[in-house]
């Protein structure tokens, strides 16, 4: 089984790249379990409802021209278009492309200490459905 280390993942903002400004990204969604027992029933049973996404990411601070700051913090309060790959390049099978509108929930931007990397850690909620492309 072939196993995947990112060295090189894809991450556009709105029409910005700034993957080579950001160490960490996490996309996740997570279910609401609506239960559906009856009468008569001898054991508790359940559906899946309404999905809950959202994307996570660390970025490296950056306030020059067309950079992070710039790019994200105009933002705040709307949603933006998100697109993420495990890599860069074409799109394919073994390089889906992740699709989705995250609401611009929060942002730090100035966050370290003495000696250490700028950077600003998000987790943004989705609004809708995450569209997959493998082409």
């Amino acid at each position: 089984m072939a196993r995947i280390v990112l060295t090189n993942c894809y991450v556009l903002f709105g029409s910005t790249d700034l993957s080579d400004h950001i160490s960490s990204v996490s996309l996740s969604s997570t279910y609401d379990i609506v239960e559906t027992t009856a009468f008569g029933s001898t054991a508790k049973t359940r559906v899946a409802g309404l999905t809950d996404n959202s994307v996570s990411l660390e970025f490296h601070q950056d306030y020059a021209t067309s950079s992070v700051e710039q790019t994200i913090y105009p933002t705040l309060g709307t949603a933006v278009t998100i697109a993420v790959k495990p890599a860069s390049g074409t799109t394919t099978t073994l390089n889906p492309q992740y699709s989705f509108s995250a609401v611009v929930s929060e942002w730090t931007p100035l966050n370290g200490a003495v000696g250490e990397l700028a950077s600003a850690s998000v987790s943004w909620p989705i609004s809708g459905a995450i569209t997959k492309t493998t082409s």
